[in-house]
């Protein structure tokens, strides 16, 4: 009975596939972290245009007028924080995207390492299966002509 075949790189593998989860898991956390960022700015965007649309009204007086606009200028300097907090995330899952990707490859190529070498041992094994079967079928095939 032929032995199992064994990868003398599993150990190497199997760090690499967890090193392609922890990507995973890292990519999946930028990203939802991106979406929550744009979450933020549609929210200040919708109420810097409810702001805008609302105005002052007609009977205002000078505080009214002044809260307003500065309520105005806090949402924008919001806003512009938020958009520079999404682009910095935005790059962020970049990075988290690449890593993962290439972690992916690494491990891939080992994977195919793998499935090579194994097709290679059992095509060896299966000569060597054949090789014993044709020698004993001889050596029954001499002995009977004796």
């Amino acid at each position: 009975m032929a032995k199992p075949f064994a990868f003398r790189l599993e150990k190497v593998l199997e760090y690499r596939r967890q090193l392609e989860d922890q990507a995973r898991m890292a990519l999946a956390q930028a990203q939802a972290q991106h979406d929550a960022q744009k979450r933020i700015i549609a929210d200040l965007s919708m109420r810097m245009t409810a702001h805008m649309e609302r105005g002052f009204g007609r009977n205002a007086t000078q505080a009214d007028i002044w809260l307003w606009s500065q309520y105005r200028d806090a949402l924008g300097k919001d806003l512009i924080q938020a958009k520079t907090e999404l682009e910095r995330l935005a790059s962020i899952l970049q990075v988290c995207r690449e890593e993962a990707v290439l972690r992916s490859r690494e491990k891939k190529l080992l994977e195919k390492l793998k499935d090579r070498q194994a097709k290679k041992y059992h095509e060896q094994e299966s000569q060597r299966e054949q090789k014993e079967f044709d020698e004993m079928a001889t050596i029954r095939h001499k002995s009977q002509d004796r």
